[in-house]
């Protein structure tokens, strides 16, 4: 262990009641995508207070934050999530991830100089759907940089996650009301075009690859059981294991949608609800340093079964231009997995409080390696 390593461990676990607070606080106050007012204002005083030069609001989003400190020839960036999800909140654990990234950057914040780094810290609003990282890239927050890290909550360890690239989109029906007893035969029922389309998604599953997933919810429906349904919507995501697959795929599922349409007289539109996630390319040689370090500090990573499944993240997308790395750390709270209200629950723990800590000092640690590798 390097004294410059020391030195970063020691000053994250010297602000740990902090890091914690800040990762409680945020856990405490939900808040949707791109709608993160406090968690990002947290975020951006935290390091604002640290000596970083902060924006917030920035790269055409209010809820983005960017803090740098440094001005090595070294760039390393820093990913900070904090939006959360209807209903069950913090459920995905990003309350973790914010209190995480600002823990590396106080880590790093006095040594950036003397190791030659400039350390971005960026706050990426709407992981959860809206694509905040894939705006911020297009946007230039990424420029120059060298190494993107960040981490992730989960039940169990894993060094990164399995590829898959998502595409979100929604649905609407239009058709024409109608008296359900009297005048049926005059209607045209949108729901009726949105069933058609769930059961041609069903069947066509059949079809697709282990790795694919289809999945959506409907968010409207009708008015009364009276009346003949004129407007159908839903939100539908698409899953597989890469970009070039995504495209195949989302054009199969295009189709059901278009069966509906067909069979009952409506009118589709479908539309994006968001940019499409590339599936998370992990660099190799970040990964190798990630997971040294991570050994280091006593966390293990367990034989898991091969299997299909796996999330898409919008550092996917950075993956694609940036050498990433996106390790998972585990909270040990299985049955509880990710999207449940008990693995919300699990996101204010003892095990999460340590997730914070090693995942600060972790990625600190990592950027620590890539300054002394370049």
């Amino acid at each position: 262990m390097t004294a410059t390593k020391v030195a970063a461990a020691r000053r994250i676990r010297a602000a740990a009641d902090d890091l914690i607070a800040l990762s409680h606080r945020i856990h405490a106050h939900p808040e949707l995508a791109f709608e993160e007012h406090r968690a990002s204002a947290w975020v951006a005083g935290a390091l604002s207070d640290a000596g970083f030069a902060v924006r917030h609001g920035c790269y055409e989003l209010p809820t983005a934050v960017e803090a740098t400190i440094g001005t090595g020839p070294t760039h390393v960036a820093i990913c900070a999530e904090y939006d959360a999800l209807p209903d069950i909140g913090h459920a995905c654990g990003h309350n973790i991830i914010a209190a995480a990234a600002v823990g590396a950057g106080l880590g790093l914040a006095s040594l950036a100089d003397g190791l030659g780094l400039t350390v971005r810290v960026l706050g990426t609003p709407a992981e959860e759907g809206g694509g905040g990282k894939v705006l911020m890239l297009e946007r230039g927050a990424f420029a120059g940089v060298h190494a993107a890290m960040m981490v992730h909550p989960a039940p169990v360890e894993m060094a990164t996650l399995p590829p898959m690239a998502v595409s979100q989109f929604d649905v609407a029906y239009r058709g024409k009301p109608a008296h359900a007893g009297a005048f049926p035969e005059l209607g045209v029922n949108a729901a009726d075009a949105m069933t058609v389309a769930q059961v041609a998604i069903a069947l066509l599953r059949q079809q697709t690859a282990p790795t694919d997933r289809i999945h959506g919810i409907s968010t409207e429906g009708g008015v009364a059981p009276n009346v003949i349904p004129d407007v159908s919507r839903g939100r539908w995501m698409v899953r597989t294991s890469s970009m070039d697959a995504l495209q195949a795929l989302a054009g199969r599922v295009h189709r059901c949608f278009e069966a509906g349409a067909l069979a009952t007289g409506c009118e589709l539109s479908i539309a994006p609800s968001g940019p499409d996630y590339a599936d998370l390319r992990a660099d190799q040689d970040l990964l190798q340093l990630w997971v040294a370090n991570a050994t280091a500090l006593g966390r293990e990573f367990p034989e898991l079964p091969d299997g299909p499944g796996g999330a898409a993240t919008d550092m996917g997308n950075v993956s694609h231009v940036v050498p990433t790395i996106h390790p998972i750390l585990g909270l040990d709270c299985l049955p509880a997995v990710n999207h449940q209200p008990e693995f919300t629950a699990a996101c204010i723990t003892q095990a999460a409080d340590r997730a914070v800590l090693d995942g600060a000092i972790g990625m600190a640690w990592t950027a620590v390696d890539v300054s002394e590798r370049r």
